[in-house]
């Protein structure tokens, strides 16, 4: 292997929020695997790029030039044959950000926004914050597997004038297949939906497997939909504080900026598209040698739980670099598995109930860092549950 991702590389005392738990409550001792940015170095083609425009020494405002788009346009066609226009794209400091853009542009106070939980919990807290009516197709558990309740989906999108779709899902790590994709599609333009496909997570996808991007299936659903990308957490980049947003909708496009403008928000930051543009023109290479990296922390993952800690079953990862654990035959309060997960194993996870409904039992465990990182987890882990 090339590149080292065996490396435990010291964050403490980085401004890093990962390696900060005493800033949430949590005990100084605690093994941080929670919040989604992994535990390795960006590609060396990044560090080199910024590190040339340091010694530049001027930070003034910035703005893409003619160089930038080409770069993207030619990763997402050469990765998911999806042909982007340069007047399409709308750059924002993060698709969080660029979520609370949309909800405000596309729908009044009251208004309905569907999403389907258990999902990242800023869906939520975006249209709570935003004053909109919170609408949930719960997804279906069965079997160990998520799918989609769509007779709920239909009747939710009859109330709902945004819909927010996470592609791949985070958290429960499903690649949504073409006819599922398709079905919810169709259903948003009956009901005249807007879709907002968040898929930062496009790039994390397991043998097997393939991300397809929504806006691409059909001519209708690019009409109603805004694509959100990042290179922030494919090339673990987050703190640059870049997205990527594509809307062919001249109309939506319109609309969105409008109100990203009323943010008080203009230039993009200049490291962030330094970043980007390296990430995107000489990552593909060192992006190759992490999947293979985390799809094997992902078997480590599966196989140690199966043989170790039974009663704690891995929802088989498709996509995205976070693991949802099932943890319910333990048979424990959410107060007393979060109790066990962090004062006694000293570990930090996500605790389901934050995702929304369906997420009680359940723990998410970021498994992006070196595999003696994860080892040492599930060592904790093991000791306490066994």
């Amino acid at each position: 292997m090339k590149f080292n991702f065996d490396s435990v590389i010291e964050r403490h005392n980085t401004y890093s929020m990962k390696y900060n738990p005493a800033l949430r409550g949590k005990p100084s001792d605690v093994l941080p695997l929670w919040v989604a940015d992994m535990d390795f170095q960006s590609p060396p083609c990044v560090l080199d790029a910024l590190a040339e425009r340091v010694k530049h020494g001027i930070f003034g405002y910035s703005e893409p030039d003619s160089s930038y788009f080409p770069v993207l346009q030619k990763w997402f066609e050469q990765y998911f044959d999806w042909h982007t226009e340069p007047e399409q794209l709308v750059v924002t400091p993060g698709v969080v950000n660029a979520i609370f853009v949309a909800i405000r542009a596309f729908t009044k106070r009251g208004e309905g926004v569907l999403i389907q939980q258990p999902v990242y919990h800023p869906f939520e807290s975006a249209i709570r914050h935003s004053e909109r009516k919170l609408l949930v197709n719960e997804l279906a558990y069965e079997n160990g597997k998520y799918g989609i309740d769509f007779e709920d989906f239909e009747n939710k999108a009859k109330q709902a004038k945004l819909f927010i779709l996470c592609s791949p899902h985070n958290p429960v790590g499903r690649v949504w297949t073409h006819d599922e994709l398709m079905r919810m599609g169709e259903i948003c333009v009956k009901y005249d939906v807007l879709v907002l496909a968040d898929e930062i997570h496009q790039d994390f996808v397991y043998p097997g497997f393939r991300h397809l991007v929504f806006a691409k299936l059909d001519p209708c659903f690019a009409d109603i939909s805004i694509t959100c990308t990042s290179p922030s957490k494919t090339f673990n980049l987050a703190g640059m504080q870049h997205a990527n947003n594509f809307i062919s909708s001249k109309t939506l496009r319109n609309a969105f900026k409008n109100e990203y403008a009323n943010c008080g928000l203009n230039q993009p930051s200049i490291m962030g598209l330094v970043s980007c543009k390296a990430a995107y023109e000489s990552g593909a290479e060192w992006l190759a040698e992490l999947l293979k990296y985390l799809n094997g922390n992902r078997i480590f993952l599966r196989e140690y739980l199966q043989t170790h800690i039974p009663k704690i079953k891995m929802i088989e990862l498709e996509g995205t670099y976070l693991a949802w654990l099932d943890c319910s035959a333990l048979g424990l309060s959410i107060r007393e598995l979060d109790d066990v997960i962090t004062h006694k194993a000293k570990l930090w996870l996500n605790s389901g109930p934050i995702f929304g409904l369906g997420g009680e039992g359940f723990q998410r465990i970021n498994l992006a860092c070196p595999r003696s990182v994860l080892s040492e987890a599930l060592e904790r882990l093991l000791k306490e549950i066994a």
